[in-house]
This record gives C-alpha cells, structure tokens and sequence, in this order.
C-alpha cells in the first residue's frame, strides 16, 4: 500500500488557490469565519476578500450565518478595521480622531471647520449621550460626523443588540467612524449591523427605525389596503410604481421569491427614513440590489471551493 506522500501535501498547502489565500488558509476560513456557509456563499465571501483586499484573519471583514426560512443566509460585515484600512490605501489619508460624548463633558463643534472643543469630565462623566469622528484628508475639507444617543437607540433592538448593550460606547464610536469615513473617502459599507444583523454599505447620515416594504415590492405599484394613500408629488408617482416592478423582478434575479426573504432583504439594506418610501430611497435600495445582483452572477460563474 503507497503510503501518502506528506511532503507533498504540505507544499500543496502553501500554494496560493485563490488570490493570497492557500488551501490550508480557505480551510481554515470555512470552519471558523465562515462557518455554515453553502459552497456557493462561502466561494462569493472570498471573492470579496480578494478583490477588496480586506482580510478576515484580522477581523477586517467578517461572514454572518443565521437561518432564514429557505435556508442559511449569509451576510459580509466589513468592520472598523477594515474601513480604516481602504481608507489608509487612499493617497491622501490623513487619520482621524474619535470618541465617545459623556453628559457632563464640555463639547463643542465647529461643523463648518471639523473642529472640536472636547474636553472630558473624568471624575463625573456622566452617561455617553452620543460620538464623534473628523476624518481628515489631504487638500480637502475635515468632515465630522457627531452620532446623538437617539440616533442609535433601534440599534439595541436589532440582531447585534447584545453587542450595543454590552459595549454601547465602543459601538457608538464605531457607527461615527463608519459614517465620517463615507463622507470623506466614499467608503461604502454594507452594514446590516444598522439594523438588524460588523462595516458596507450605503449609510445614510440619520439611521431611523426600519419599516417593512415588502408588501409594497410585491403590490408593484398598489398602495397597502391598510395604510393610508400617501400623496406623492405628481411627477414622482409614476417613477415610484416603475421602482416597485423592478424590485419585484430583482428580486426573483436574487432567487427572493417568500415575502420573508423579501422582508430580510428589505431590513437588512433599506433606509428607509419616514412613513413612506421615497423616489430616492427606492433608486438607494435598486442600486443595493444591482450590487448584489453582479456579486451573484461572479459567485454563479466561479467554481465552488
């Protein structure tokens, strides 16, 4: 009986498979990372690696697995250190600074400059009551983002409520960061941690409570039976009705077809900022969807690990 030859195996190992990553690295990534994902997923989460440069091994990107009624669903998280980490491939990188706003702190802001005057109260602090974040760039204005308490409040409620509850100063600081870093660099971050499920994208600088639209996708254009007929401009309605019909047809590109999925899909990437959808959150949420669409197809033409 030939016995194996593990002399081979072990250089078979350290050769590179897909981008940087060997065997033993992809191996590693599918038990622990990226665990539970399908073969199709987990080949789409590593494509992302590669082409992004963001690495998992050091928390820069994460995989999130949660049930979903036809099956596991996966969710790609780019973190704080990976935001900062494209951000610092920018040419003009400059840092920045952030921290957290205690009650009793003197904190004042120049929006206009990116400037603060920020000076803690160490000895009585008092309770964070929101954050902040200047991201500065070379030859270009500061941009400073200040995060109020309210702002984030839905956020102990969604599916990474335990992490705001155990460490709301951490993540609050994270969430100014996120923004600042769209702002200035145009880092987009698809983060379904705002929400309900680490950085992303398309992040709108007010996060307000998720709604659900999903039997509005559906209807294609009829208004809820239970909801009062809003009154749209003129001009937008029928735009409005020719954005439901795509994203019905979207949809069934993504393999969508349960209105849970829909539902899913819809709180995990919809901004939706007031009672009704607007033209431009519908137009935000197809380009999302578009996105996700082209990332499919590459999933769909590469052979799975």
């Amino acid at each position: 009986m030939t016995k194996p030859n593990t002399q081979l195996q072990a250089i078979n190992e350290e050769v590179a498979v897909v981008g940087s990553y060997t065997q033993k690295h992809l191996d590693t990534l599918k038990s622990t990372i990226a665990k539970g994902t399908s073969n199709e997923q987990f080949a789409l989460f590593v494509q992302t690696c590669v082409r992004t440069g963001l690495d998992p091994f050091l928390n820069q990107i994460y995989c999130i697995v949660y049930n979903g009624k036809d099956g596991p669903v996966m969710s790609m998280q780019i973190a704080v250190e990976g935001i900062v980490a494209l951000a610092k491939k920018h040419p003009q990188y400059k840092g920045f600074i952030a921290s957290e706003i205690r009650q009793n702190d003197h904190f004042k802001a120049k929006m206009h400059t990116g400037e603060v005057e920020h000076e803690p109260d160490v000895m009585n602090p008092g309770e964070t009551i929101g954050a902040y974040c200047i991201a500065y760039r070379e030859d270009a204005p500061n941009i400073m983002v200040i995060v109020r308490r309210d702002q984030v409040e839905h956020l102990l409620k969604g599916r990474n409520a335990q992490m705001w509850k155990d460490y709301f100063d951490d993540m609050i600081v994270k969430h100014a960061i996120k923004r600042a870093f769209k702002r200035q660099y145009g880092i987009e971050v698809s983060e379904d941690e705002f929400g309900t499920a680490p950085g992303s994208t398309a992040t709108p600088e007010t996060e307000p409570a998720r709604r659900d639209i999903t039997d509005e996708a559906n209807a294609a254009g009829t208004p809820p039976k239970d909801e009062p007929k809003q009154t749209p401009q003129a001009d937008d309605t029928d735009e409005i009705k020719k954005c439901r019909a795509e994203m019905k047809r979207k949809f069934v590109t993504l393999g969508i077809t349960t209105p849970e999925g829909m539902d899913e899909y819809i709180q995990n990437h919809g901004k939706i900022k007031g009672e009704k959808p607007t033209l431009p959150e519908y137009k935000a949420l197809l380009k999302v969807m578009d996105l996700h669409i082209a990332e499919k197809q590459a999933a769909d033409d590469a052979l799975p690990l």
